[in-house]
């Protein structure tokens, strides 16, 4: 790695520091401070606000990529969900929607829990993954059936809350962050998050059950190797 390739050009620090700690940052529930600090502990000192700038800059052009190269590995069986979000008195929701193995197909922050937001959601879904699916699995809000009925009148709908837990689940590690960070600073801040860090967790949401200890470390190193080429680093 030299500071003449391209993604990293005009930053004093080598890429793969930055890499580094984009890494840290969106793989674990670490606030700035926190990634900051362990920076230091290796003798690398950078400001909270860098590990900010980096984050926010390429984090962008990672998370791309690994969509670009993850799409072949998503299924075709939706779980959508909604959860509110409180930010700064505001109350936007958090629609997602996770395939049936928990990897996230797509997130979108919306003002209102109704059928227009459902059809945005499923309009963003069939033109990211360029196809519908078999089945699509929500909990009893109508406003998923009125706009499935619109957009996807073929597809099997099946309605029930205790058949959506997988989508409930992945809404947890942003809870998680939520906490660690205090608070998001708008809609547009947590859309911009979640469209850095979900991808990121997809790239490295590795089954722990039904697979041996071996296979799980050689699905692991594929994960950190495909990072490195995405990273340059």
């Amino acid at each position: 790695m030299t500071n003449r390739d391209p993604l990293y050009r005009r930053h004093c620090f080598p890429g793969e520091i930055i890499a580094h700690a984009v890494w840290l940052y969106f793989r674990f529930p670490l606030s700035l401070r926190m990634v900051e600090d362990m920076l230091a502990t290796r003798g690398i000192i950078v400001s909270h606000q860098t590990v900010r700038l980096w984050a926010e800059k390429f984090g962008r052009a990672f998370a791309s990529e690994i969509r670009y190269r993850s799409t072949s590995r998503l299924g075709d069986k939706w779980h959508l969900d909604e959860v509110v979000v409180s930010i700064g008195g505001k109350k936007p929701w958090l629609w997602r929607a996770v395939d049936q193995n928990s990897f996230v197909l797509d997130v979108l922050v919306q003002s209102r829990r109704n059928t227009k937001a459902a059809k945005r959601l499923m309009r963003k879904l069939l033109k990211s993954q360029g196809r519908g699916p078999w089945v699509m699995i929500t909990d009893k809000l109508r406003s998923y059936d009125a706009a499935k009925r619109q957009l996807m009148p073929g597809i099997e709908h099946r309605s029930h809350k205790g058949l959506n837990n997988r989508a409930e689940n992945s809404h947890q590690p942003i809870r998680r962050r939520k906490r660690i960070m205090k608070r998001f600073k708008s809609p547009r801040h947590l859309q911009r998050f979640v469209s850095i860090h979900d991808p990121i967790a997809n790239l490295f949401h590795i089954p722990r059950h039904d697979i041996s200890s071996n296979h799980h470390r050689d699905l692991r190193a594929e994960a950190m190797n495909i990072w490195a080429k995405i990273t340059l680093a």
